[in-house]
């Protein structure tokens, strides 16, 4: 069974690696990932997980294809991926001395059958940043692109007091449960 990544996010990749899977292709859908009025993260972080499956599955009709979307959420509030300083440092803000939870929801599709979807939380708590400390991070340039501005697999780290859960899904895909996942749906692993 060929295994398609609905994701150009090369940190997925790594994890995938690191439990043995190499997807036969990477093919990432692009779709709109706006929040929708409303939305709760747990809902959104499913939803776009599910729509990304779906949407590479109707390109590879017979294929296993893995879909996942990772979001940073303080409360009920989604924080957005990253691209300029301004946003990170609200972000660094929001997040110091706080509690935040990362969502990675996780979504699989072969042979037609409906998606098959999994939510997995992490709860991380942030030490209290100093301007000096918020200052030398956006220097630091890793954070582009990252929800919440924040890369724990980087620097990032240092920011961290406490994690309670999956560090693979911080890091962008929860290798237990992807692995179950994949193995429930046919896929040789290990």
């Amino acid at each position: 069974m060929r295994l398609i990544l609905a994701s150009a996010s090369p940190r997925r990749l790594d994890l995938l690696e690191r439990i043995g899977v190499i997807p036969d292709a990477v093919d990432p859908a692009d779709l709109n990932e706006d929040v929708l009025p409303g939305e709760l993260p747990r809902v959104h972080a499913v939803r776009l997980a599910e729509e990304k499956a779906a949407l590479v599955a109707a390109r590879h009709p017979d294929e296993l294809v893995l879909a996942a979307d990772t979001v940073v959420a303080v409360g009920r509030r989604i924080l957005p991926k990253v691209e300029d300083e301004a946003t990170l440092r609200t972000c660094m803000k929001l997040l110091s001395g706080r509690r935040h939870r990362v969502l990675t929801g996780v979504a699989l599709a072969a042979d037609g059958a409906p998606v098959r979807t999994r939510l997995v939380e992490t709860m991380i708590a942030m030490k209290r940043l100093s301007a000096e400390e918020i200052d030398f991070y956006a220097g630091h340039g890793e954070w582009r692109g990252k929800a919440g501005g924040y890369a724990l697999q980087g620097y990032g780290e240092v920011f961290v007091r406490h994690i309670a859960g999956s560090y693979s899904n911080v890091v962008g895909l929860p290798l237990a449960e992807t692995r179950l996942m994949l193995k429930a749906a046919g896929y040789d692993i290990a």
